[in-house]
């Protein structure tokens, strides 16, 4: 079998959706880090690019970008729906094609504009026909349903406050971790420059704020009604953006003299019970370690999606020792979540840590809905 480097990667902004980004295409911002990665890395051919990508308009968006950036025509692409997990997915799978002999190079990451989410509608035959409506439409809808007898846009919000009221967890500590996930992404800004390629005239992040407090958390929006815990303010914003790194086997690295910036070591995935999917972030990250004979303790730097602060309190009641690896420029209550792109923020997030540690291991989890997740395991020596 072949190893698997991450030679390294770049992504947009982070953008607030309906801001910066809200007329242009994903698969148009995901292209310009695809130009800055061949530039970067002098690629004049790669065997594949996988795209992460949740509520883009359909089709194989990873082609339909990987032509705009002009690359040979003959270069395969795949998109990846595995909703908040398409980016890490996508990586995943790029690491399971070289690790095997089928590639030599892949582009893998993911692209998601949640300004140009399409509305859209389900055949007056489908039974859900009747069950939904958008904008008085009928039959139509934004999100997806994600599991069997919940057809609910705010599944997901649903599911984080279950999982707050069943672990008896306040609100304000979910409001430390967001206050704590934007002090440290504020800090970060000048370390993750370099990862950041200009779109749009937009050099910098949108969603942070680094005099965020406890007043203001406390006037932020309930979305599941009045006396719920899971606030606009401790669940991550609604994003756009585009993250890819470059994978490749030894030849490859050999070839063009590389210096990889780390190894790919393991990776897996898997599920959780659908309506309680935060709790996927950490049980599918024990599972990778389990894998490996590993533990927490033995990471140098743990990336963890926090689409929702109850993440956070779940791994700090776990190994609130640990909390200085953890998440540690920052995290999506603070960046954002554009779904189908966040595994691969994290894997650049992720490589970035472990630069600050001095290397050694590192993990990146990431649960999406449905009760889905991805987790990869790195080392950069």
């Amino acid at each position: 079998m072949n190893p698997v480097y991450v030679l390294g990667g770049l992504r947009t902004p982070i953008a607030v959706a309906g801001t910066k980004f809200k007329n242009i295409r994903p698969e148009i911002f995901g292209a310009e880090v695809l130009k800055a990665l061949r530039r970067k890395f002098n690629l004049s051919h790669v065997d594949e690019i996988i795209c992460g990508n949740a509520v883009g308009t359909g089709g194989n968006i990873a082609r339909t970008m990987m032509l705009e950036v002009v690359f040979d025509e003959k270069i395969s692409a795949l998109t990846v729906d595995r909703q908040c997990a398409g980016g890490a997915a996508a990586i995943s799978i790029g690491y399971a094609k070289i690790f095997s002999g089928l590639c030599d190079c892949v582009i893998a990451g993911g692209t998601e504009s949640a300004s140009l989410q399409p509305l859209r509608i389900y055949h007056p035959n489908d039974e859900r026909f009747k069950l939904v409506a958008a904008k008085n439409i009928p039959g139509g809808y934004y999100t997806a349903q994600f599991s069997p007898g919940e057809i609910d846009p705010l599944a997901m919000l649903r599911g984080a406050e279950r999982v707050t009221v069943a672990e008896k967890i306040s609100k304000d500590e979910l409001d430390d971790c967001a206050i704590e996930s934007h002090k440290r992404a504020a800090a970060a800004v000048e370390l993750l420059r370099e990862n950041i390629v200009e779109v749009n005239g937009l050099k910098k992040d949108t969603g942070i704020k680094p005099n965020i407090g406890k007043k203001l958390l406390e006037r932020a929006p309930l979305p599941l009604g009045a006396g719920t815990l899971t606030s606009a303010g401790n669940a991550c914003r609604i994003n756009d953006g585009a993250a890819f790194v470059v994978l490749a086997n030894e030849n490859f690295v050999k070839s063009g003299n590389f210096e990889p910036q780390a190894k790919i070591l393991s990776a897996t995935s898997g599920g959780v019970n659908p309506h309680e999917s935060p709790r996927g972030t950490m049980k599918i990250a024990d599972k990778l370690l389990q894998m490996n004979g590993l533990k927490y303790s033995d990471l140098a730097a743990i990336e963890f999606n926090e689409s929702f602060a109850v993440i956070d309190v779940l791994f700090d009641r776990a190994h609130g020792e640990l909390s200085e690896r953890y998440n540690r420029l920052g995290g999506a209550l603070a960046y954002g979540h554009p779904y189908g792109a966040s595994g691969a923020i994290l894997m650049i997030h992720l490589l970035k840590s472990l630069e600050i540690s001095g290397g050694g291991s590192g993990l990146l989890s990431i649960a999406g809905a449905g009760g889905t997740g991805e987790a990869i395991l790195i080392e950069m020596r």
